[in-house]
């Protein structure tokens, strides 16, 4: 009994050991292959995660890469419409520069026509004196050949009377001649014989004397002919020279009249030329002025040219702007000059501090310290960053929605074009460049391509 019983208890025990030492190998053996299922299951659920968030991933990247693509596509349109504007303007300016070159043309053409105009006018006047001293030596030459045939006639009737004095002269000496001879011949007696002949003394002296009266009558009608003939002749001899005079006078008259003709024959043969160099001044001119009219219409179309191009810049920047979803979305701007002092000039009518003049000041100027920061007033890109001599160095910046923040007369540019910032992002300096009295910042907003009051964004 003892020893069956110590058995069964022997046994019993065995049975025991055996089965703590199967549990203690199975139970964990269990515990993994439970654990693996658990990471399993869990490595699948993960799995099937990671699949949808690839899946959600690989819509974005394409609805990403589509949109990257569309605006890389716009950009690229924008960048050759702005090529094309550029060139557009670059062919406007130099048809306005052919066409300023042209004008500049016309107008010495103008003035070297004014002169010419001024100068025939003057020759006008010259040719009037010209032709007055004319008329004045024709009227001397036909009063002067009046008095030559007067003077001719006046001779002509001279030369008569001298005839006439002459012939009565001969026919007087003929008839004393004639009497003298007959009386030598006829009479009984001579000189002599009639003196001796006298009676008395004083029958004598009658005699005498009637023979002296008689010799003397004869003298004196002889001297009185020659003295007619030798009057005759000094009249005769007195108008031919009076007439030698005119005739002088009237060649020296011919010559002024022919030397007064050639004056006014090379005057006129000089305003005829002057006068055809004013008609091709004008002929050059209108030439000029045709040219002119057609660099006008060729600016026109380029203008035209240009605001298509705009146009068309504007579409696409539209269309960029909603593909980059780049639209202001409202509420207002950072302030742009965080260092500022004072607003030293408000947006509005102003006297002008450098011109003097009331002028429009479509900005907002805030004094600050040269050199403190500029900051973009709002998220945008960069489309402006250069220097002019009234903005001095400026910054544009494209907002979307057609809003556009303008900053000007800074000391440096921080940007450059084509760059994005963020609202608060230091874009430049504060300073005093172009026309400016003072450092600071000008802050400008445009919308819809004017400009507006800043207040409306400003905090």
């Amino acid at each position: 009994m003892r020893k069956g019983s110590w058995l069964r208890n022997r046994l019993g025990l065995l049975v025991l050991c055996f089965l703590l030492c199967t549990a203690q190998f199975v139970l964990p053996l269990s515990r993994v292959a439970y654990a693996d299922e658990d990471e399993e299951e869990e490595d699948d659920k993960k799995k099937k995660e990671k699949k949808n968030d690839d899946d959600e991933e690989d819509d974005d990247d394409g609805g990403k890469n589509s949109s990257s693509s569309e605006i890389d596509d716009l950009k690229r349109q924008i960048e050759e419409s702005k090529a094309a504007k550029e060139k557009a303007n670059a062919t406007k300016n130099e048809l306005a520069s052919g066409m300023a070159s042209v004008r500049q043309v016309i107008g010495s053409l103008q003035t070297e026509k004014d002169n010419v105009v001024t100068y025939v006018a003057t020759l006008d006047a010259a040719m009037e004196q010209i032709q007055d001293d004319l008329d004045s030596i024709n009227d001397s030459i036909e009063e002067n050949e009046m008095q030559i045939e007067e003077a001719k006639e006046s001779i002509a009737e001279a030369e008569e009377e001298l005839d006439e004095a002459e012939r009565i002269r001969q026919e007087e000496y003929i008839g004393i001649k004639d009497q003298v001879k007959f009386m030598y011949l006829a009479s009984k007696s001579t000189y002599l014989d009639i003196l001796v002949s006298s009676e008395n003394i004083s029958d004598l002296l009658n005699r005498t004397r009637y023979i002296t009266k008689i010799m003397d009558y004869d003298k004196k009608k002889l001297d009185e002919y020659a003295d007619a003939v030798a009057e005759a002749d000094r009249a005769k001899k007195v108008l031919e020279d009076e007439k030698q005079v005119l005739e002088e006078k009237q060649g020296e008259l011919e010559e002024k009249q022919e030397e007064a003709q050639e004056k006014k024959d090379d005057m006129s043969e000089l305003i005829s030329a002057k006068e055809t160099e004013i008609d091709q001044y004008s002929a050059t001119i209108g030439s000029k002025e045709e040219q002119v009219k057609e660099y006008e219409q060729m600016i026109a179309q380029q203008d035209a040219e240009i605001a298509s191009i705009e146009a068309a810049i504007r579409q696409q920047q539209a269309a960029l702007d909603e593909a980059s979803r780049k639209v202001y979305g409202g509420g207002q701007f950072v302030w742009p000059a965080p260092k500022y002092t004072r607003i030293s000039d408000d947006y509005g009518m102003r006297l002008h501090p450098t011109l003097g003049v009331q002028m429009m000041h479509n900005g907002i100027d805030m004094a600050a310290p040269s050199g403190s920061p500029i900051l973009a007033a709002a998220d945008g890109t960069v489309i402006a960053a250069a220097y002019s001599a009234s903005m001095g160095n400026y910054i544009m910046i494209d907002h979307g929605s057609d809003i556009i923040t303008v900053y000007m007369h800074a000391s440096a540019l921080n940007v450059s074009v084509g760059q994005d910032v963020s609202a608060g992002d230091r874009i430049g300096s504060v300073g005093s460049t172009g026309r400016s009295t003072g450092p600071h910042l000008h802050f400008g907003v445009r919308k819809n391509g004017s400009y507006v009051n800043p207040w409306s964004y400003l905090k």
